[in-house]
């Protein structure tokens, strides 16, 4: 099952953040993985994002948080234009696009991300700034004014991935779908 995981959080420093990075990829793998293609076309309610739509605001999430996170690795500020997911994932048709494909996608993009979250220089990493806009476009806010880190970002990150995977689970029966497709 996806799940978030409540473990307290590892020592600072990008090779320990990417890890949980990788660690909330490959945990996730198997129980996407098991989802059939018609699964991942249905939506839990009418307005609702499809399996497939989630991962791909994933997809779009990781495009364009890699960007974010090396220019606050060698820039003073955490002020980033935001986008509109709706309109992203509606553009890029991801509801229609085949299931493992949208995977394999999504597995590698992390992979580029977590390398990269390995190379952040630590002080660019746990530099306090209060030149951001983190009251907009991070998943679990920080208020304007308040001083936060490129760390708090690069965690917050990975919060909304879980969170979304999450959602995921939620809109399958990925349980039962893992035990079918293992023949249990």
């Amino acid at each position: 099952m996806i799940a978030q995981s409540a473990a307290p959080p590892p020592p600072n420093g990008g090779p320990a953040i990417a890890r949980l990075l990788r660690a909330a990829v490959v945990e996730a793998l198997p129980a996407l993985r098991a989802i059939s293609e018609d699964d991942s076309q249905r939506r839990r309610h009418p307005t609702a994002w499809s399996p497939r739509e989630i991962i791909g605001h994933l997809i779009d999430s990781a495009s364009n948080n890699h960007g974010r996170f090396v220019r606050a690795s060698i820039e003073d500020s955490l002020v980033f234009p935001p986008y509109d997911q709706e309109a992203w994932v509606a553009l890029q048709g991801y509801h229609d696009q085949a299931w493992h494909g949208l995977l394999d996608r999504w597995t590698a993009f992390n992979e580029q991300v977590a390398g990269m979250i390995e190379r952040i220089p630590q002080a660019a990493l746990m530099r306090q700034r209060t030149n951001h806009n983190l009251h907009r476009i991070a998943w679990r806010t920080v208020p304007d004014g308040v001083a936060t880190s490129l760390e708090y970002f690069v965690r917050d990150y990975i919060g909304h991935l879980r969170h979304h995977l999450a959602q995921v689970a939620s809109s399958v029966d990925v349980d039962a779908t893992v035990h079918a497709r293992q023949g249990a």
